[in-house]
């Protein structure tokens, strides 16, 4: 269902930031005003959804003198605006998702651009600068040839080719579990667990009290699945189809940057009480969002209802269809930039924080799982 959604996303993904630079970036974001949020979030919207390599762009960006809310506005964006996260929320959860997710995204910005001005002390956002300085060290990089030129060269293609593996590479442990994980859920927890977890879900009429537990349980939810933004997807599907409200499955979905090893990483770039900051900050943001796009849906006459469709585990999983095409085309582009990868450099290897390596242990896990699966059948 999902491997087309996945490569066609990372593939204009990977066209965009081949094309543009780190460094044309920041030349354009100085401190906090409507152009430079603007262009935060636009150059988010064009970049890698995957959260850990938005979280160095980040911290790159805020330390070359971005302003603090044109950096988490690209954070944001580069997290819920981007195409590909879309193509998939609409395979598995369909277009009120869609429109939910980026209307949603802008929401988050702004009302981030809000609170971090009524809230952050300016001496706290000076000192993390200095924090993210010394880690970025001589990260100063080069910039890119003229993009017109590159796009007519081999090189400009060779490294769209590493950089779509390098996509993969980065979010391949976090999808796998996350669509082994889904499907454990939809297959053995009963709905009483999640109407017991998410109170008042399954019900055709949920009081505002409901609705904001569910909004804050989301958070809870995905702080402890730690699964990136790609994967929480199909985990959400399965949240929706047993009666979560839209506010809570949003809420879910937008929690990708309040998950624990995301709080680890924004401590050792800008120490802990920016990053506990931050959390509080983007958990305050996320809530209200779900909140406010929850109540504009119903009041349009637009939420979607759980009951229209089918269940994850009761879908076509194989078919000669337009998806099957997509996800051919997708193959046999995979492979020759796998291939071009392998020939120019190589296979990368896992990497040696203790995360990754939990991360390749689960993902490993699951696959056996699912090659035991395909046995059963």
């Amino acid at each position: 269902m999902a491997f087309w959604a996945f490569g066609l996303g990372y593939l204009i993904s990977s066209l965009i930031q081949v094309f543009v630079t780190r460094e044309r970036m920041q030349q354009t974001m100085g401190e906090t005003g409507p152009k430079s949020v603007g262009l935060g979030a636009l150059f988010g919207f064009v970049s890698s959804s995957c959260s850990f390599a938005a979280l160095a762009t980040t911290r790159s960006l805020f330390a070359k003198g971005a302003g603090l809310v044109p950096s988490l506005a690209f954070l944001l964006a580069s997290t819920n605006l981007v195409i590909e996260l879309g193509i998939v929320i609409a395979v598995f959860l369909g277009w009120q998702f869609v429109v939910g997710e980026y209307a949603g995204g802008i929401l988050l910005i702004l009302f981030m651009w809000v609170v971090v001005k009524l809230t952050a002390p300016n001496q706290l956002v000076e000192s993390a600068r200095q924090s993210a300085r010394d880690v970025a060290g001589t990260d100063a990089g080069k910039d890119l040839p003229d993009w017109k030129k590159l796009i007519r060269r081999k090189e400009g293609w060779r490294r769209v080719a590493n950089r779509y593996f390098m996509e993969w590479h980065m979010v391949w442990k976090d999808v796998t579990i996350g669509f082994t994980v889904a499907g454990i859920i939809a297959a053995f927890v009963p709905r009483s667990f999640f109407q017991s977890l998410f109170i008042g879900s399954g019900q055709s009429e949920q009081a505002f009290w409901e609705i904001l537990l569910q909004s804050l349980v989301g958070p809870l939810a995905a702080f402890f699945t730690f699964i990136g933004s790609m994967g929480n997807i199909p985990l959400a599907a399965v949240l929706f189809e047993n009666g979560v409200s839209f506010a809570g499955v949003m809420a879910f979905i937008f929690s990708d940057l309040v998950v624990l090893p995301v709080l680890r990483i924004q401590a050792s770039y800008y120490g802990w009480r920016m990053a506990l900051y931050i959390l509080g900050v983007f958990l305050v943001i996320l809530v209200a969002t779900a909140l406010a796009i929850h109540y504009a849906f119903d009041a349009l006459g637009l939420l979607p209802d759980a009951t229209i469709g089918r269940s994850l585990t009761d879908r076509d999983f194989f078919a000669f269809d337009y998806t099957f095409g997509l996800n051919l085309v997708f193959i046999i582009i995979s492979a020759a930039f796998l291939f071009w990868r392998w020939r120019d450099k190589g296979l990368p290897t896992t990497d040696d924080n203790l995360t990754d390596k939990i991360l390749f242990v689960l993902a490993a896990c699951s696959i056996c799982w699912l090659a035991v699966g395909l046995l059963l059948l």
